[in-house]
């Protein structure tokens, strides 16, 4: 992050309306930082697929993933955990060849992983497990400010790091702290939407960016 983009605060976007300036390079971010990026996620599948496109979007632009998505969904069969951990080594192959998703072996093949590793807590604890060990992790709200300009808003935490030894413990894999961080700030479990952002607090109040009832 350069100097001058870790100093910029939110902006103004084509309609008028303050933003996190990560979010204005296009239509696809704007609609992803509006209505998703930063409000609460819940549910073992949800949080698994969360988790899994962290991992892919390593060294890569998440708008890269985020318009990939739709494929990812149809290539991991919606991130259902029960199906995705029986793919073999021809699943593999095959998910290798397909060019809607990032083609990458050790990405592909910790998806399964982690859908194992998912099926094994969940035997253990029930469902919802995977749910119930990712909130765990949520930090106070009120325990520091709202980040001013994007500098201010960290690449990981001590509850990130917490949260990647607590997911590799059960077995999963392509979660370091700064993915779990990511994933944290993804599924609303940290706002760093900067102060000033009009979507900063949406999920708390149930707001959209315009005020109106969020539809998540």
């Amino acid at each position: 992050m350069t100097s001058d983009w870790a100093l910029r605060g939110p902006e103004p976007g084509a309609d008028g309306v303050p933003r996190c300036p990560w979010a204005l390079s296009s239509p696809d971010y704007v609609a992803y930082h509006d209505e998703e990026w930063g409000r609460p996620v819940h549910g073992d599948s949800a949080l698994l697929e969360r988790l899994v496109l962290e991992g892919f979007q390593s060294g890569l632009s998440w708008l890269t993933i985020l318009r990939k998505r739709p494929a990812f969904r149809s290539a991991f069969a919606g991130f259902d955990p029960s199906v995705v951990a029986g793919f073999g080594e021809a699943d593999v192959d095959r998910l290798l060849g397909d060019a809607g998703i990032v083609r990458h072996r050790r990405k592909i093949e910790a998806a399964v992983t982690n859908a194992r590793a998912l099926l094994t807590l969940q035997r253990r604890d029930g469902a919802g497990a995977l749910d119930r060990l990712v909130w765990a992790h949520a930090p106070d709200p009120q325990g520091r400010p709202a980040p001013r300009v994007l500098g201010d808003v960290p690449t990981t935490t001590a509850s990130a790091a917490a949260l990647a030894t607590a997911l590799k413990r059960e077995g999963f894999v392509f979660v370091g702290p700064t993915t779990a961080y990511a994933t944290m700030q993804a599924c609303g479990l940290v706002d760093d939407h900067l102060a000033g952002c009009r979507a900063r607090g949406a999920a708390a109040t149930g707001a959209g960016p315009s005020g109106s009832p969020s539809l998540k």
